[in-house]
């Protein structure tokens, strides 16, 4: 290779650490990690939610930044932690909590269960952050089409349980099949999908150990449910304001 040869891959390599990944056709790609590290921790209810929520819009436009997601938050994190937003979410495999959020590494407390069934262990598991290291923001996220939920709904119907330690799925989710029933709808697996996420973030937000520190504005619980089609995460009750 000659001198000239030689300064036009050096070039490209520059251009390739400085400029976040260019192809050859001039095409931004957006997969580019960066660290979150200078930025303040977002102590507040408020300031957890729009971190959040920030994130959910770079996953809806594609324009990612996969944040402290490398060895070197890896380290950082390896004596302590300190997530400023917990997660209920379902077990679906296409709901990542921190993929749908664009979070890193140590960003989150996430549980996930069939159709955010809650029992004691689940419940004990949410109340882990605010209670023991403040954090200040809690999220119940439903999601489109739910299959835990589907199941759900149809086994209550038909009035089949379901074989195993699913029909505990079932039972849990019994009140928001209830309530959906009640009030009828054209959708009834959509609506008692958004039920069980605002029944379950009424009930943590109303608990006897989180309603001080929701009381107190150092915590916030939001329902939210997310969008399949979209991947837009759509709020339904508790914003922190």
């Amino acid at each position: 290779m000659d001198g000239m040869g030689r300064r036009a891959l050096l070039a490209g390599g520059a251009s390739l650490a400085l400029g976040g990944c260019v192809s050859t056709t001039g095409t931004t790609l957006r997969a580019v990690p960066v660290s979150t590290a200078s930025q303040a921790y977002p102590g507040t209810p408020k300031a957890a939610f729009d971190r959040l929520m920030t994130g959910n819009r770079r996953w809806v436009t594609g324009a990612l930044q996969h944040p402290d997601r490398d060895p070197t938050r890896r380290e950082l994190l390896a004596a302590k932690q300190k997530p400023y937003g917990v997660v209920l979410a379902c077990i679906d495999s296409r709901v990542p909590p921190e993929l749908v959020f664009d979070t890193g590494l140590g960003d989150l407390f996430v549980m996930r269960t069939g159709g955010q069934a809650v029992g004691p262990v689940v419940t004990g598991s949410v109340e882990y952050g605010p209670m023991t290291g403040g954090t200040p923001l809690i999220v119940v996220l439903g999601h489109q089409r739910c299959g835990a939920v589907e199941a759900a709904y149809t086994a209550l119907k038909d009035g089949k349980p379901l074989p195993g330690n699913l029909q505990a799925i079932v039972e849990a989710l019994r009140p928001a099949y209830e309530q959906t029933v009640r009030e009828g709808s054209a959708d009834p697996v959509e609506t008692m999908a958004k039920t069980q996420v605002k029944l379950t973030a009424d009930e943590l937000r109303g608990n006897r150990d989180l309603a001080p520190l929701v009381g107190g504005g150092k915590l916030a619980v939001v329902s939210a449910f997310y969008s399949l089609d979209t991947g837009q995460v759509e709020v339904l009750d508790g914003a922190p304001s």
